[in-house]
């Protein structure tokens, strides 16, 4: 612990910034990685529950389940079971559920690009901090004894390369978490793209029937 804040004391100043950034990205990942796990859960359930329903061609039964029903799967499926009721055709009920994928999408990815841009903005603030020190430590220099000088600017660039070094320590988790999040938005999205599919090609199939 103690080298852990000495480390932190001889970086300088742009440790603060660097320590928010990281406190604000970990908070975002937190909170979008329970978003995510909790969309894919309820989206697994109520699929487990209206799937057979749609297969049986009680289409006003699944209706009725996913109106009541908050998951984005049933966001999309409702459009699409809506349309269903008023009209035969698969090209206006598979309009109806992409025009609800556009709405689910940017639900899914809203505040996950940010993770990137703290990631750069951390690296940014470690270099800006390391030359910050540089300029000092090399100002320092310019009034010490001949003797002094060599010792005095090894510790001086031994500081400042500290705010780089947690600059990057930042960057990378927090790259690695964007990346993480960014398969697991990905993952759901082309679960919805399934769902929609199997469930207009089960639509088409009982409307031929009628027919």
């Amino acid at each position: 612990m103690y080298t852990i804040v000495r480390f932190f004391q001889m970086g300088g100043f742009f440790m603060f910034p660097i320590l928010l950034t990281l406190a604000v990205g970990i908070a975002i990942a937190v909170e979008r990685w329970l978003h995510l796990k909790r969309v894919t859960t309820e989206n697994r359930k109520i699929w487990d529950d209206v799937h057979p329903v749609l297969a049986e061609g009680d289409f006003d039964k699944a209706r009725e389940m996913v109106n009541e029903d908050k998951s984005a799967l049933s966001q999309m499926l409702s459009m699409g079971l809506a349309r269903q009721g008023a009209v035969r055709r698969r090209e206006d009920i598979e309009i109806a559920m992409e025009e609800s994928m556009m709405e689910i999408v940017p639900q899914l990815e809203k505040r996950t690009p940010y993770l990137a841009l703290l990631s750069n903005i951390a690296t940014l603030f470690g270099l800006l901090g390391t030359i910050m020190g540089l300029i000092s430590a090399f100002a320092a220099v310019a009034t010490a004894s001949a003797a002094e000088k060599a010792s005095l600017l090894a510790a001086s660039i031994s500081e400042a390369m500290n705010c780089t070094a947690f600059g990057l320590i930042t960057a990378i988790p927090l790259l690695l978490l964007h990346a993480r999040l960014t398969t697991t938005t990905g993952h759901i999205v082309n679960s919805l793209e399934m769902a929609s599919v199997k469930a207009l090609n089960t639509i088409s199939m009982f409307s031929r029937r009628q027919y």
